[in-house]
């Protein structure tokens, strides 16, 4: 008997199924902590709170060194859901309550496409990106499932803000008892033991914690009496959401699903006092290093090599398109995408995809920034104003402005020393290139 033709069909189903289960769509957990500092978890060099779990998952996967964000959080958050800068979306400021306006409607959010091909969506904790009418709220904008609070700094017990309260389930008030970042991570834990193994899934926890209010169980003080005032309740904080992820882990490998889960982790934009952003130059709102570049990483077992430490640069806008290009979604929209595709660099070492990256202030393009390789230029004011050593144009050379300022930062992560008098063909080439990045951009949504 010829057993030849049986082997060789037997080895194409073999690679058939293999082929199948590499390209099997991930789930998709992408945590965002609010008002982290750079060095505050010790994967980034932080030594006095104690992050096992997430030192655990950074370590066994990519972490991201160079990783900008927006200076405060409804910018971020934007960038994040559309994979378009603030120039483009006009959302360069936080969305306060009541406010009328919010992430456009015209945008196309991640949770949009996620679902288009095929994803169940859920967010636990933060979305701050308009609530004004149900149009502006997640459950219209692709998420299936909401759990958490529309905007910041609500008290964690009261889950009040302002005495009214900001806590949901699909939009409709709901009044509970418990610490915020426990009740965030047991509603993720539920959405993952209950989701459709048939199905994937994208799981946005935006947790609120570490923003301020500062308040935390007196039991996670105890670890910490060490540190005072408000460091001691940021780390006790901190720990809660250490524990959160762990938790939300757990959930993942008891339910099957961690081994094909590709998890990302970052700030929403850098720490404020008391955060750590060591060896950065600034606090939150701020376009120096400290308001803009976060701490972040990303794993997925077998797919994103463990131990890494990547250099190369990258901003939220690029997980827009890396995630739906994993998920096999599409990416055909009307708006144009400003993010990347950063699977390469995360796997294979390559370079960034980015000439260029951009931050822009609160303020919005009037003071701005390019990252260029390892340079980075800010401007501030009407450049047009401004000559390229920095001084006002028409002024002495005595009347010296910080208007124009140029930093190595491969050098000079602390960006302590202004180049831009000793490079002026750099600062010239620079400008041009930023120019290039705010001439399409909108005005503020704020209305």
């Amino acid at each position: 008997m010829n057993f030849r033709p049986f082997l060789t069909g037997l080895v194409c189903l073999c690679a058939c199924l293999a082929a199948a289960q590499t390209t099997k769509q991930p789930d998709i957990v992408f945590f965002l902590i609010d008002d982290l500092g750079f060095a505050d978890c010790g994967f980034n060099g932080g030594k006095e709170i104690k992050t096992p779990n997430i030192d655990r998952l950074a370590q066994s996967g990519a972490i991201i060194e160079n990783h900008y964000v927006q200076p405060v959080c409804s910018p971020t958050r934007s960038t994040l859901m559309t994979g378009r800068y603030p120039t483009h979306t006009g959302v360069y400021t936080i969305v306060s309550p009541g406010a009328g306006w919010g992430l456009p409607l015209a945008e196309r959010t991640l949770a949009d496409a996620l679902r288009s091909a095929g994803y169940r969506t859920a967010l636990t904790g933060k979305w701050h990106l308009g609530e004004f009418e149900k149009a502006y709220q997640p459950n219209a904008r692709g998420f299936d499932h909401q759990y958490g609070h529309f905007f910041g700094m609500l008290d964690y017990f009261t889950h009040e803000r302002m005495n009214k309260l900001d806590w949901y389930r699909n939009g409709e008030p709901l009044k509970e008892e418990g610490y915020t970042t426990h009740l965030i991570a047991k509603e993720a834990c539920k959405v993952v033991a209950s989701a459709d193994q048939a199905k994937p899934l994208f799981l946005y926890v935006p947790f609120n914690g570490v923003h301020s209010p500062f308040q935390v169980p007196d039991s996670y003080l105890k670890p910490y009496a060490h540190l005072k005032g408000n460091r001691q309740k940021l780390a006790g904080m901190l720990a809660a959401v250490d524990e959160a992820i762990g938790q939300i882990e757990a959930a993942l490998k008891q339910a099957g699903r961690l081994e094909n889960t590709l998890i990302v982790f970052s700030s929403d934009n850098g720490g404020p006092q008391p955060g750590d952003n060591t060896p950065l130059r600034d606090f939150k709102g701020s376009i120096f290093e400290g308001g803009t570049r976060a701490a972040a990483f990303a794993t997925w077992p077998g797919r994103i090599p463990a131990g890494q430490r990547i250099r190369q640069p990258m901003h939220m806008v690029d997980w827009y398109p890396t995630l739906i290009k994993q998920a096999g979604g599409s990416l055909e929209q009307k708006l144009p995408v400003d993010g990347r595709d950063v699977w390469p660099m995360l796997t294979k070492q390559a370079a960034s995809p980015h000439d260029a990256i951009l931050s822009v202030s609160t303020q919005g393009p009037t003071r701005a920034a390019v990252r260029m390789g390892d340079w980075k230029l800010i401007v501030d004011g009407n450049a047009a104003d401004v000559a390229p050593s920095g001084k006002k144009k028409g002024k002495k050379a005595a009347g010296k402005y910080e208007s124009v300022a140029l930093y190595d930062l491969s050098a000079d992560p602390s960006e302590a020393k202004n180049l831009a008098e000793a490079q002026p063909d750099r600062v010239k080439a620079m400008r041009a290139r930023l120019a290039e990045l705010l001439k399409d951009a909108v005005p503020s949504g704020v209305r």
